[in-house]
């Protein structure tokens, strides 16, 4: 089984950041983890005049390589980061311009990586995750939620032992 990671934040090297390379860590399986960080994607556009950035040859990868699509991002004012939410904005392009990429997400487990200042994450903001990957038709494993009230909290996945075997099955 191949995992595909898709981490939007803006620090590399922060919390959520740390909570995924501890996931790779203990992960049995294959792991590519993409920084939206390091690609050009430009927001959704009703003309399509985006196309040259990296958004396809991104996409594409993370479709064909892998049988789980995981989103990995902090919470910012109940949402996703910006850049995993211009990122989601970009999957509109796989049912309009390249329906047949698109078609190749039925099925495909998805879930979600994040982490936030409360004790719980708002309903609000994993149901942005859950409603997409079910217009996808996606099949949704579930999240991974480590509160972090300090700027440098020590995350741990072993705790979510659970919730990972789901993410590997």
């Amino acid at each position: 089984m191949r995992i595909a990671i898709v981490l939007g934040t803006s620090r590399c090297e922060g919390n959520t950041a740390k909570l995924v390379n501890d996931f790779i860590s203990n992960c049995e399986h294959h792991v590519s983890l993409y920084l939206l960080s390091d690609f050009h994607i430009l927001p959704y556009d009703y003309k399509f005049a985006n196309q040259t950035d990296d958004f396809s040859t991104l996409i594409d990868e993370v479709v064909t390589k892998h049988d789980v699509i995981l989103l990995a991002s902090p919470i910012y004012w109940y949402s996703p980061s910006a850049q995993m939410k211009v990122f989601m904005d970009r999957l509109t392009d796989l049912l309009e311009i390249n329906k047949p990429l698109g078609r190749q997400l039925k099925g495909k487990a998805a879930g979600v990586i994040a982490t936030g200042v409360d004790e719980q994450p708002t309903h609000c903001f994993e149901q942005i995750f859950s409603l997409t990957f079910k217009y996808l038709n996606m099949r949704y494993l579930g999240m991974i939620y480590e509160p972090c009230p300090e700027d440098d909290c020590n995350v741990k996945i072993k705790q979510y032992e659970s919730l990972i075997q789901r993410f590997q099955e």
